[in-house]
């Protein structure tokens, strides 16, 4: 069984370069470019687009969890790679008159499916990690993150190459997205009954959370108030994030960032973005929940709270800072959110558990949605970080209201 056993590292691996290619969602405030500059399309129009595709990414995740119960990894993930390759394949055909079909092509096809091959993966993958919740969700989840850094940059030197162009760069990506994920689930499998995998190792150093160690079927799992407490606290803190994805590129140009800089820094915040889901999963493992989701917190309000002041001040160091501090903080929130889900509700309904654990993504992005509404309507971020810095430091009373399910 130590054969097979070993296998693990190549569904990892295989698991990480899927979500690296996955994670080019993320990179809105890039892909978003052509629409407001030859389209002008308004930013209500767009920012409502990120906030529908982080509502079907979530409900990509839950229908994936489903799928996979009854047909297995490899004919979901090939389900998943069709509606993404289809997503961004038409969406590089819209024209001006088509604000709308947005909506339908990037938001509704691709978002659904980067959301199904989300769930597969980080399920699949992670059964083989028993021992290793934490390191094998951050390793994934850095996979997620660092996409913006790597397709964000790419995607845009498409844009701007007369050869290639806009249009020709979503067809592109929708081809290689799919190709990758129809690869995925050729490769990553689930570890057979039969194998024996280490048990995880003790940490003296972690203040141990006494209680029922147990599956907990979704419905037991909704029905407790320690699910709703972290469901209310994930949501809070990764509003944020979610809210500056949205606008990273406008945010460091309104402090005077040149466009090229901007873009370079939406793919530093992708960076700490993945830097902080790895570092999450291993503090996790080492330190415990309760000072990892502390942890998370804090430097969730330090992100807001400096942002906020390079604002007011319009300083770009100031704003560069914030943009780090935001990634890493929003980098936490994922991982996070799988290996709590793990250790409170077992791993015998994990991808439903976790699909429905992962909608706290859908309230966040609706906050995104009105910290844009705020934007548009003051003309200035003030307001935007004002109402995000107080709602992550609300989220801190859920934060430690949170004990044993």
């Amino acid at each position: 069984m130590k054969s097979n056993l070993n296998k693990r590292w190549i569904y990892l691996i295989s698991g990480v370069f899927t979500m690296l290619f996955s994670g080019v969602l993320y990179a809105w405030s890039i892909l978003k470019i052509p629409f407001k500059s030859e389209f002008n399309w308004n930013d209500s129009v767009l920012a409502f687009n990120f906030t529908l595709t982080m509502c079907f990414f979530c409900l990509g995740a839950f229908f994936g969890s489903l799928i996979c119960k009854k047909v297995g990894s490899k004919i979901t993930l090939i389900l998943a790679g069709l509606l993404v390759g289809t997503g961004f394949v038409t969406t590089g055909n819209l024209t001006p008159q088509m604000p709308y079909l947005l909506y339908i092509t990037y938001a509704a096809l691709s978002g659904m499916g980067i959301g199904i091959s989300y769930n597969v993966v980080v399920s699949t993958v992670n059964l083989w990690f028993p021992d290793k919740k934490g390191f094998s969700s951050g390793c994934l989840m850095m996979g997620f993150g660092f996409s913006t850094l790597l397709l964000g940059n790419i995607i845009s030197t498409f844009f701007e190459n007369e050869n290639i162009g806009w249009r020709k760069a979503y067809i592109i990506l929708g081809i290689v997205v799919a190709i990758v994920l129809l690869l995925a689930g050729l490769v990553i499998k689930k570890p057979s009954s039969d194998i024996e995998f280490p048990s995880p190792k003790e940490k003296k150093n972690i203040r141990k959370e006494s209680f029922e160690v147990r599956d907990w079927s979704t419905k037991e799992m909704a029905k407790s108030f320690t699910f709703w407490r972290a469901f209310i606290f994930m949501a809070l803190t990764t509003a944020v994030g979610n809210s500056v994805i949205s606008f990273a590129r406008d945010l460091v140009i309104s402090v005077e960032a040149t466009p090229a800089l901007a873009t370079t820094l939406v793919g530093v915040l992708s960076v700490f973005n993945g830097v902080g889901r790895i570092l999450t999963g291993a503090v996790y493992d080492s330190l415990g929940r309760k000072t990892t989701m502390f942890a998370s917190n804090i430097l969730t309000i330090f992100a807001a709270g400096l942002t906020l002041i390079s604002v007011l001040l319009n300083s770009l160091p100031l704003s560069i800072i914030g943009l780090c501090l935001t990634g890493l903080s929003y980098g936490t929130c994922p991982t996070m959110t799988s290996a709590f889900t793990a250790s409170f509700y077992g791993t015998k309904y994990f991808p439903t558990n976790y699909s429905i654990t992962n909608f706290n993504l859908i309230v966040a992005s609706f906050i995104a949605t009105l910290s844009n509404s705020l934007l548009i309507s003051t003309g200035s971020y003030i307001a935007p970080f004002v109402l995000l810095l107080i709602l992550s430091v609300i989220a801190l009373g859920f934060n430690f209201s949170i004990r044993k399910p």
